[in-house]
């Protein structure tokens, strides 16, 4: 997604977008309790959200996305949940997913976005659990693939292996 704000001001919209939707209204504090950031700094960010028309703050009222406002944090939203997904499904544990989604999803192009995103999709409405996510977890575990038909690199496999990897490893060749 191009466009002419900053990170942080995605980020701004993305939080406000998040409280709205869980509280229905969004409050200084909120955004606060959100992003880890002091109030005066948040104020200053929304004052210039308001000025370019994503928001409107009215000071002892809170704040509400406009139309644009509103957009612009659910298509952040959006990248920030396909990433995040996307990262757990290849193994990186949940908080340093959650940390780089925060990063990635300002930089990626929409079509790289679209093309994760349909993978994501495809693999959470598989019929059945993907061998080769299995396949792929005993790769990064071990540095080999299980599939490979050395005998004598699959004892060493075999014996590195605890019985649900050697479970999953047993489907090589099997359809995927």
């Amino acid at each position: 997604m191009k466009s002419d704000l900053s990170r942080k001001a995605e980020d701004y919209l993305e939080a406000v977008y998040v409280i709205s939707q869980e509280k229905g209204h969004v409050r200084i504090r909120d955004i606060c309790k959100e992003l880890g950031t002091k109030p005066p700094s948040v104020v200053e960010m929304v004052k210039k959200l308001n000025d370019r028309g994503y928001l409107i703050y009215k000071k002892n009222e809170g704040l509400y996305l406009t139309a644009e406002g509103e957009e612009i944090g659910r298509i952040i939203k959006d990248r920030h949940d396909t990433i995040f997904a996307f990262l757990k499904f290849i193994g990186v544990p949940e908080q340093v997913a959650d940390e780089d989604a925060c990063v990635i999803e300002h930089e990626l192009h929409t079509k790289t976005v679209e093309q994760i995103k349909s993978l994501v999709s495809f693999i959470e409405t598989a019929p059945d659990h993907p061998q080769w996510l299995d396949h792929f977890a005993i790769f990064c575990e071990l540095g080999k693939h299980p599939c490979i038909k050395d005998a004598r690199l699959s004892q060493t496999m075999a014996a590195q292996m605890g019985a649900e990897m050697r479970r999953k490893a047993d489907h090589c060749g099997s359809n995927d």
